[in-house]
């Protein structure tokens, strides 16, 4: 399960990704609001945490935008604003839920577990390029219809790459969306091996994966 933190507090920022990191969940954390957004444009997260005040754009505004582009992420707002006004303008906003600071860390996993649980509305897109399907809600890939087997660092390399075709991926890029600690694969050939492993699989896809010397990757149809 992967999460967005969208908190500027650094504090708790590191302790939100180091207690949903031990609880076995995949995060990404930014600190400012136009950034949350640019990451819902392109991953389909299954929670996103937001706090209401950031720098940017207010966790508000971001749950807006994500309703409508009708983005799949259960939205769990972040404030200090306990007024029930507050908590109506949140939940109108696009937020499926909404917990007051100061907040105990259990009570947070446990509404995460709950929205996890909360069928979504709305569906992932299924990504179509060559003769691939990826669909991001069941984590699968089909080649013709028939299913692909692959390592999760290659559904969520192949993942990223089909969504940002025809555009470069960097190194860093690839190993924030497809590694917990994304500092292992920077530091060592593991891109590289599962990149040359799954052109293996894509060989008769309709599409490849092409190096671009010094920028990073992309996938090319044909």
């Amino acid at each position: 399960m992967r999460v967005l933190v969208a908190e500027d507090d650094q504090g708790l920022r590191e302790v939100l990704v180091q207690g949903l990191e031990d609880a076995g969940y995949l995060v990404d954390a930014v600190d400012r609001g136009d950034d949350a957004v640019d990451q819902l444009k392109f991953y389909d997260y299954d929670v996103a945490i937001l706090d209401w005040r950031m720098p940017g754009i207010p966790g508000i505004e971001v749950a807006s935008w994500a309703r409508s582009h009708e983005r799949p992420t259960a939205i769990l707002m972040l404030t200090a604003r306990d007024a029930s006004s507050d908590r109506i303008q949140g939940l109108d906003a696009g937020a499926d839920d909404y917990l007051v600071k100061p907040f105990d860390f259990g009570e947070l996993l446990a509404r995460v577990r709950a929205l996890q649980r909360r069928p979504r509305g709305v569906d992932s897109p299924v990504l179509n390029r060559g003769r691939l399907s990826l669909d991001p809600a069941r984590r699968q890939v089909t080649l013709d219809g028939r299913l692909m087997n692959l390592t999760t660092a290659e559904f969520h390399i192949l993942e990223l790459l089909m969504r940002r075709h025809p555009s470069v991926v960097d190194r860093k890029a690839i190993a924030e969306h497809a590694w917990r600690d994304e500092t292992e694969p920077l530091g060592s050939n593991v891109i590289d091996v599962k990149m040359s492993r799954l052109r293996a699989k894509l060989a008769d896809a309709g599409v490849r994966i092409v190096t671009v010397r010094g920028s990073g990757f992309r996938l090319e149809e044909g």
